[in-house]
């Protein structure tokens, strides 16, 4: 007859349930961290795809608009326009934006010439309350914007003088701050002189014209419009 020690079995049941305690918990704390690296990296994730998304939304939206009508000068005897001036202000929920030469670019598209870049900067002087006073401050260098003059602008042709460019310059119709930058609550214009001379670069009734102000952030604004026949001074284009 064999002889077995009292609680041998039970004691052997007993350590073989700690160690597997022991082993379930370690699973336990190393599933828990993995799970908390995962959380980390899909938190970091997320937030760079916010970021990234936010900053793509910024580059595909334009921070200006047209802030009124588009008017021109028109010529009623040749039927061309001598000028034209775009109003812009800043967009809604939109930042600023540097309008310097060194910066900025005006592209401009008619159905006869293709300019990349007519932009000679925005006009100094503090505010100009009528497109004649802009264009007169304008010509023969009377004014000076970026530290240059506007040596491109050579002529009024408003006052019935023949500019040898094609030119865009912009000028402040209401500010806040004396400087290059439109910012929310400013107003200003956008202004472009053609070229009278050979070849004659003025827009005729009936022509498509597409004038792109691109700036260094944000999408660029494209303005389109088609001239109607010309039978006044000012022509109002929409």
């Amino acid at each position: 007859m064999k002889l077995q020690r009292k609680g041998t079995r039970h004691s052997h049941r007993g350590v073989i349930g700690v160690e597997s305690a022991i082993v379930m918990i370690a699973f336990v704390i190393v599933a828990a961290a993995l799970a908390f690296v995962v959380l980390n990296m899909g938190f970091a994730t997320s937030q760079k795809a916010k970021t990234t998304i936010i900053s793509s939304l910024n580059e595909a939206s334009s921070s200006m608009m047209i802030a009124g009508k588009v008017i021109g000068s028109g010529d009623t005897s040749a039927g061309k326009l001598k000028m034209i001036a775009f109003p812009i202000k800043i967009a809604t929920g939109g930042g600023t934006v540097n309008l310097e030469a060194n910066t900025a670019a005006v592209k401009y598209l008619s159905n006869s010439v293709d300019y990349d870049n007519i932009y000679v900067g925005t006009l100094a002087g503090g505010e100009y309350k009528s497109l004649t006073s802009a264009i007169a401050a304008a010509k023969a260098n009377t004014d000076v914007a970026n530290g240059e003059a506007f040596t491109d602008i050579d002529q009024d042709p408003i006052a019935g003088d023949t500019p040898t460019k094609t030119r865009a310059f912009i000028y402040f119709t209401q500010e806040s701050t004396s400087n290059d930058i439109l910012e929310q609550g400013e107003t200003a214009v956008l202004a472009i002189v053609y070229s009278a001379t050979s070849p004659d670069e003025r827009p005729s009734s009936l022509d498509t014209l597409r004038t792109e102000i691109i700036v260094p952030t944000g999408a660029s604004l494209t303005i389109e419009r088609q001239v109607p026949t010309i039978t006044t001074t000012i022509v109002d284009l929409g």
